[in-house]
């Protein structure tokens, strides 16, 4: 694929996030909606909770304006945008890509939850899921971990000792806050939330791989015991086909495209940042069912393993970090080229924004910036700095 192709849509993205000023809709926000504070009945019923949460979700028309909900800052794209202009910076050490940059960063520091033994954030809303209750700004292992990654990636950048110091305190948040659950063999995995017990597969392994990074910097023991538990715990839940459903409980029992790369991307830095390769014939086999199961020749990106739609952007997107990580994507490049061609053609609007999903007879454009724009930013940063090193 051309690189004057993924350039340009590169820089449309960009300049649609920069003028939005990273401000954005989520698909998850519907609880923000201020008509709901006339109703605290229904607010506070776990029902209606789900079915309001669900209904803006899977609505192919964004109702948020009539429905009172603003755009807003997230969290996690905060994090997700610093790792991308991270990125950025390694080709363009300009004075700009840098302020955007500490911009990020401060961001981030003003959205910390400072109430738990070690820096965290959570999200800009009220979540409901079938498994637990979020109040807003409740901290959570996968928004904190992507944070605190990114800014480790600021680390790398500037050498801000403070920022290895915000990230290794989020290490705490994990080991000391978070709810543990241990198999059979002493192995211990880590809860969403301090508010639940439940066992989401790769938010563990986000967690353990944040872990595993730090330990590559303070060499402390701690993080590696810890990080190596969770690893083999979520590895010893692994199907032998090399997939892992999304959770322990009955009703996460579905198999997906972008959380299996997540999964795999964190093995694969666990044993890059500790050395420890007892996992990698996991990491194979889950890696051929990655690749053999969610990608199709023309460019779709199955959304489960047993059908396609919806064709959520989050799976392109995921493949290029996911390949990044593995160091396979020379290896897949016509897979990859194949999956960016398609997406931009068919998931990128002409104001530069990409789609959150297409389903089989309506696409769903409503521009996320965290679920979309974030992600994209960040992939498409990623695969242009290995274009341009090749």
């Amino acid at each position: 694929m051309e690189i004057d192709i993924i350039n340009k849509s590169f820089e449309k993205l960009k300049e649609y996030c920069e003028k939005s000023a990273f401000e954005g809709y989520d698909p998850y926000d519907g609880l923000n909606s201020e008509i709901l504070s006339n109703f605290i009945f229904f607010k506070k019923s776990h029902f209606f909770r789900l079915c309001w949460i669900q209904l803006f979700k899977k609505l192919p028309i964004n109702f948020r304006n009539i429905a009172l909900i603003k755009k807003d800052i997230n969290p996690k794209a905060m994090g997700i945008f610093l790792s991308a202009y991270c990125e950025i910076y390694k080709n363009n050490k300009s004075d700009d890509t840098l302020n955007k940059v500490n911009f990020f960063i401060e961001k981030i520091y003003l959205l910390k939850n400072k109430n738990y033994s070690g820096a965290c954030w959570g999200y800009n809303f009220d979540w409901q899921s079938r498994a637990f209750f979020q109040p807003k700004n409740t901290p959570n292992i996968v928004t904190s971990s992507f944070i605190a990654n990114s800014l480790l990636d600021a680390y790398n950048i500037t050498g801000d000792n403070k920022l290895l110091d915000v990230a290794r305190s989020t290490c705490d948040f994990i080991i000391k806050d978070l709810n543990i659950n241990e198999d059979k063999y002493g192995n211990k995995a880590f809860s969403y939330s301090p508010l639940d017990k439940s066992i989401v597969y790769n938010a563990s392994l986000l967690g353990a791989r944040l872990l595993s990074r730090v330990y590559s910097i303070t060499q402390e023991n701690i993080l590696y015991d810890f990080s190596k538990s969770a690893v083999d715990y979520c590895c010893n839940m692994q199907n032998k086909n090399g997939s892992w459903t999304y959770g322990k409980l009955p009703f996460h029992q579905w198999i997906d495209n972008f959380h299996t790369g997540y999964n795999l991307e964190c093995i694969s830095d666990y044993t890059n940042y500790t050395q420890d390769n007892s996992v990698s014939k996991n990491l194979s086999n889950g890696f051929d069912y990655y690749i053999n199961t969610f990608f199709l020749k023309d460019g779709k990106c199955k959304y489960y393993s047993n059908k396609i739609y919806p064709i959520d952007i989050h799976a392109p997107a995921q493949l290029i970090i996911t390949l990044n990580k593995l160091k396979k994507l020379d290896a897949y490049k016509d897979t990859v080229d194949n999956v960016i061609k398609w997406t931009i053609k068919n998931m990128q609007s002409k104001k530069g924004f990409f789609y959150y999903q297409v389903n089989k007879i309506i696409t769903n454009k409503i521009p996320y910036m965290r679920w979309s724009q974030a992600w994209m930013l960040y992939s498409l940063s990623i695969y242009f700095n290995h274009l341009n090193k090749t």
